[in-house]
């Protein structure tokens, strides 16, 4: 069976209802967490998801822990949580799925901080100053685009490792403007906590995500 990648927009976070950009990696507001668990009530691919990868940014890993507890492995949650399950979905902190800009909002916590948030994640992949925009993180359109494409790579190696699984599909949680690189789509604008389902193809020997 072919996978399928989901590609998640993080939900309302509180800079996009205070339109104030200065705070480093805002959380989620009350109404983002609704909007987070209702992705998870309305997402109908739950038993075919085998891997979820999320930008490391507080508003994606809450969106990401709020939504699918029902398809993530429990090693996530706290026990007596009732949260996860056996053998459930893997979960991937990946720095290359990041917002665009250099905005405070746009930039991650110190990993110490996310431990301290997150304390049942693992962070210990997450390079020393992954949330520093510059050099492969900067904002520049060329450094936009060639994290795109390595983040493609990396979704379709791990569908392939998903195949020899009996689930197949991948969620990816990101944010708005990323996510125009991503899919190579300028257009694209999903509301907060919305989704859109593709393909992995190729295109002149690139990876791409073909909408479905």
């Amino acid at each position: 069976m072919a996978s399928k990648v989901h590609v998640v927009r993080h939900a309302e976070s509180v800079h996009n209802v205070t339109h104030d950009f200065s705070q480093l990696d805002p959380e989620l507001t009350p109404l983002g967490l609704q909007q987070a668990t209702g992705l998870g009530q309305l997402f109908p691919y739950a038993p075919q998801v085998g891997a979820i990868i999320t930008s490391p940014l507080k508003r994606a890993v809450q969106t990401t822990l709020t939504a699918f507890p029902h398809i993530l492995d429990k090693r996530y949650f706290d026990p007596g949580s009732g949260h996860g399950v056996e053998n459930g979905a893997v979960l991937l902190l990946d720095p290359d799925l990041q917002e665009r800009s250099a905005l405070p909002c746009d930039t991650g916590s110190p990993t110490r901080v996310l431990e301290a948030a997150f304390p049942r994640l693992g962070f210990q992949d997450l390079a020393e100053g992954w949330q520093v925009k510059g050099g492969p993180y900067s904002p520049a359109d060329e450094a936009v685009e060639e994290r795109a494409q390595r983040l493609r790579s990396r979704i379709a190696a791990v569908c392939e490792d998903l195949q020899h699984q009996g689930r197949t599909d991948v969620v990816v949680v990101t944010h708005g403007v990323f996510m125009r690189f991503l899919l190579g789509d300028p257009e694209i604008d999903l509301p907060k906590a919305g989704w859109r389902s593709y393909a992995v193809g190729t295109h002149n020997s690139d990876v791409v995500l073909l909408p479905l």
